[in-house]
């Protein structure tokens, strides 16, 4: 398993919609062998301890909790919230979700990449960002997080 890239948003991406309207959008994206189930990843990238770390901080903050078992309902298509987040959309291998205060979208896919592998990706849009500094200045956080959220990912599901 390789490291996550900055990757290309893919044309049928559900966060497109958000790259089209002139928002920040990101897009990484890891390469794993063997075929893996979207409603796998979704589940391993809110249940790694690194998530894990998140949610803690969500609970304890702004009072939005969550565990593994909700992690695996919304995986599996039966629950619609989340922690901090709400349901946008869903399309065959993709989930897109939005923050309680409408400011941000996450958006994971898993598609099958070149061979017998996996490609998966998580990538962000900021709808609304202040004008300022503040947004610049977390930028860097944020693609590092993201590398190391989808890292995590991957091995969860690796391990799995």
């Amino acid at each position: 398993m390789g490291v996550p890239v900055i990757a290309d948003l893919p044309a049928d991406a559900l966060l497109q919609r958000y790259r089209e309207r002139g928002a920040y959008t990101d897009c990484f994206a890891i390469d794993v062998p063997g075929q893996v189930a979207h409603a796998a990843f979704v589940e391993a990238f809110y249940t790694t301890s690194v998530f894990k770390l998140e949610r803690l901080l969500l609970a304890l903050f702004v009072s939005r909790p969550s565990n593994d078992a909700e992690a695996r309902e919304l995986a599996g298509g039966k629950r619609e919230m989340f922690a901090a987040w709400s349901v946008e959309a869903r399309a065959p291998g993709q989930l897109l979700m939005c923050d309680f205060a409408g400011s941000t979208r996450s958006w994971l896919m898993a598609a099958p990449a070149g061979g017998a592998g996996t490609r998966l990706y998580f990538g962000s849009a900021v709808v609304r960002r202040s004008q300022g500094g503040a947004f610049r200045a977390l930028l860097g956080f944020h693609k590092l997080y993201s590398r190391i959220l989808l890292r995590a990912a991957a091995s969860r599901v690796l391990r799995a």
